[in-house]
């Protein structure tokens, strides 16, 4: 079984959209997949523009924000993060979750490619979250094909 993490800021954009990508192209039952937020409340759900764009794709996206705890960090097998301050957060917050933490661009990524952050649309117009989730199918695919290997 392998436990997928993804971590952004506030758990209601990145993580959640990369959260419903990943459960939508998983071809498998031996993946799980959760999300969490280096200074999340709990409780909250995914941005309503995060929703609508996951909904075009055809994706459902029921969330609830979750803080980054011990337990989540203890969980994943895998923990992806959304940039490399997110990695670093967790690194500190978790000294120990070191081995298994990345960004999602770095773990999916060839050595030659161009590591990148995901832009963070919080706050912003729909037409960036779709740019967002157009950044993340690409890297969830990779991500989808790396998993399945």
């Amino acid at each position: 079984m392998t436990n997928v993490l993804f971590v952004c800021t506030g758990n209601t954009c990145r993580s959640p959209m990369a959260e419903a990508l990943l459960n939508h192209l998983k071809n498998s039952d031996s993946i799980s997949v959760k999300s969490a937020g280096v200074f999340a409340f709990g409780g909250s759900t995914a941005s309503p523009n995060a929703i609508e764009a996951l909904k075009e794709k055809g994706i459902t996206c029921e969330h609830q924000s979750s803080s980054l705890t011990k337990d989540l960090v203890e969980w994943a097998t895998i923990i992806l993060t959304m940039t490399n301050q997110h990695k670093q957060s967790v690194i500190d917050q978790h000294p120990y979750a070191g081995r298994k933490t990345f960004t999602l661009s770095e773990y999916v990524s060839d050595q030659d490619e161009e590591k990148r952050d995901i832009s963070d649309p919080f706050g912003g117009p729909l037409p960036m979250y779709r740019q967002t989730l157009s950044d993340l199918e690409e890297l969830i695919s990779k991500l989808v094909k790396k998993l399945n290997k």
